[in-house]
């Protein structure tokens, strides 16, 4: 007996070190198995206190007025099953009928308490099923991303979301995009890990820093070319464009379209070309976009018409040719000047970190409603008012990124 008890004791002494020191550990050795059993017992009144159940049908109800039986109870959606991950649970729910995946979207704080979790989060599967996954901890205090990571052409793993999932950077789905954050939000942590990703692959990589070249300067063995004052960027910025048009003369040469030539052999892109003549895909990353819109002389005012034109042109017309836009800023709303609105219109990717008020975070997300919008939990004690750090997927959803810390590629 003496020996039982001492060895229930070292196990308790060895969860409670690895729930402080190793969280993940200890969700994996201990915490799966104690929120799995949890689940599978309280599921039925969980969904019952979270309002996630609907009454007994007609006939039951008649036939238990006609018998004198019990009233019958409320109908539970039926578990179809579990899932354990690395970082939490996955439970799949067929949805009663007349239930719709907006209740259970609107019921996650309350399953978040209810099970135990750190983190619960609902999408739609399919018409009728629902799949809720809860994290067991907290993911994003100490980014770890996941040993085996889905990499292929221009899809690279950017952050980890709050639910443990990898957001990824797609530029085939999202050719630009923009990151908003205030001054030490993570902006500059999230350009490196980009070029770190993109660096093993076969693209070119373009690069503006208008801060004398401080933030992408030590990465320039890998660009192709970089630009550190405004007045360099409006050429690099004009010979994109002249590579733009000489691309899509190369792809106009080599439609050869005839009247037996079927639709879907048509292109229109680059992915279309023979893979002998297909360029370069080309990336460029613009350093705090404020310093290439701003003007205090007539002769500024010049170089900016032809930044923010080349820009624009760059954002409409650069998918097909393969150009691609990575923009970086602390706010980008239309104070800075003519044409910004109509560039930003052309981000589809949109990334906020912590802001300091509503009306720049809304330069990012624009109609987008603020309930859509999660806050990471670590850091909503620290930071100020407005501490979003998400980004709409290409279904529409916004989660709740963090990216790692990584060294200089």
């Amino acid at each position: 007996m003496g020996w039982l008890t001492i060895a229930l004791v070292v196990v308790a002494g060895l969860a409670l070190l690895l729930r402080w020191r190793r969280p993940a550990w200890f969700w994996m050795t201990f915490g799966v198995v104690y929120a799995t059993l949890k689940v599978r017992i309280r599921y039925a009144s969980v969904m019952d206190a979270c309002d996630l159940t609907v009454p007994a049908s007609r006939l039951r109800l008649w036939l238990a007025r006609i018998f004198k039986w019990q009233t019958p109870r409320q109908r539970v959606p039926r578990l179809m099953w579990i899932k354990p991950t690395r970082t939490g649970l996955r439970l799949r729910i067929r949805m009663m009928p007349g239930q719709d995946a907006f209740e259970y979207s609107a019921a996650v704080d309350r399953l978040r308490h209810a099970f135990g979790v750190h983190q619960v989060t609902s999408r739609e599967i399919k018409p009728g099923v629902v799949e809720i996954a809860t994290t067991g901890y907290d993911v994003l205090k100490l980014v770890q991303m996941p040993a085996r990571i889905d990499r292929s052409e221009l899809r690279i793993p950017v952050a980890l979301c709050e639910d443990g999932s990898v957001h990824y950077r797609d530029y085939k789905e999202v050719p630009h995009s923009v990151t908003l954050g205030a001054v030490g939000s993570g902006k500059s942590v999230t350009q490196r890990r980009v070029i770190k990703e993109l660096a093993p692959q076969h693209v070119a990589l373009v690069g503006i820093d208008c801060k004398s070249g401080v933030e992408l300067a030590p990465l320039a063995r890998r660009f192709s070319a970089l630009a550190d004052n405004p007045d360099d960027a409006a050429d690099l910025l004009e010979a994109l464009v002249a590579r733009m048009d000489a691309t899509y003369q190369v792809i106009r040469r080599e439609q050869r379209i005839s009247a037996d030539t079927p639709d879907m052999e048509i292109t229109a892109n680059v992915w279309g070309l023979p893979e002998h003549l297909r360029p370069v895909p080309v990336v460029l990353t613009i350093d705090e976009i404020a310093e290439l819109a701003l003007f205090t002389t007539t002769a500024e005012k010049k170089r900016r018409e032809r930044i923010i034109v080349a820009l624009v042109r760059l954002a409409q017309l650069g998918r097909a040719a393969g150009i691609f836009l990575d923009i970086y800023g602390q706010r980008f709303g239309s104070e800075l000047g003519d044409g910004i609105t109509m560039l930003r219109a052309q981000l589809t990717g949109r990334m906020a970190h912590r802001v300091n008020d509503e009306s720049s975070a809304k330069m990012a997300f624009g109609a987008c409603p603020r309930t859509r919008c999660s806050r990471p939990r670590s850091s909503a004690t620290t930071a100020p008012a407005w501490p979003w750090s998400a980004t709409p997927t290409a279904t529409g959803p916004v989660s709740a990124p963090r990216t790692p810390r990584c060294a200089k590629p």
